[in-house]
């Protein structure tokens, strides 16, 4: 099977591929694509569409991820399916309690591992924030608290999470998600019982990507 996915789960994904002994090719799309999710869609129909030319099974690791059902038609259209969910917070965290954190608070940032890891260059490098330092107000001014799903807490990782939260001059809430959740999704998704159409998981308040600011 070839599994598409996205460019932030990868090493994840790879790690549980190899470590569960699945029958899977995983592909990333750049996580960068967050930033410009109008594109995700046409990404993975150019390596579905390949994919499925020289015979193999098909699947789309990404929630819906700010593509507003494009995924959903693509895999409508191809026949695939995709991880449920609205975005990579509900796969690793699940909606309940991603929703239940945003009605907590919901001016929100959510970080995950490979956010903590290259918000230098996802974040402050994409929004020019690097060059102009000015516009983090614009940004980020209406943020009140930083919330890290972790999936490996680790001390280095927790003091680079510690350091963005430091930038936004906002506490941090640590939620240990682990891995568990979305090793959960790929089976089902390789086993063929991953969600297809639009997606069944409520709305929350904040960022509709789960790279974007």
């Amino acid at each position: 099977m070839l599994v598409i996915a996205c460019g932030a789960l990868g090493a994840h994904l790879r790690e549980i591929v190899a470590r569960r002994g699945f029958p899977a090719q995983v592909r990333c799309l750049p996580a960068l694509l967050h930033n410009r999710p109008g594109r995700i869609a046409g990404h993975a129909e150019r390596l579905a569409v390949a994919g499925l030319a020289r015979g193999q099974r098909v699947a789309i690791a990404y929630a819906d991820c700010g593509t507003y059902g494009a995924l959903d038609e693509l895999c409508a259209r191809l026949g695939l399916r995709r991880l449920p969910g609205l975005h990579c917070y509900d796969v690793l965290a699940g909606p309940g309690r991603i929703r239940a954190e945003f009605e907590a608070e919901p001016g929100t940032y959510v970080l995950t591992d490979f956010l903590v890891r290259s918000f230098e260059r996802t974040v402050l490098a994409e929004l020019g924030l690097d060059r102009y330092p000015e516009l983090w107000g614009d940004y980020f001014g209406h943020y009140r608290r930083v919330v890290w799903l972790a999936q490996d807490r680790g001390p280095a990782l927790e003091a680079g999470a510690r350091r963005v939260a430091a930038r936004f001059g906002l506490p941090l809430t640590v939620v240990e998600t682990g891995t568990g959740r979305l090793e959960r999704a790929l089976a089902a998704l390789l086993a063929g019982d991953g969600e297809a159409g639009p997606s069944r998981a409520a709305a929350v308040p904040g960022r509709a990507g789960c790279a974007a600011p």
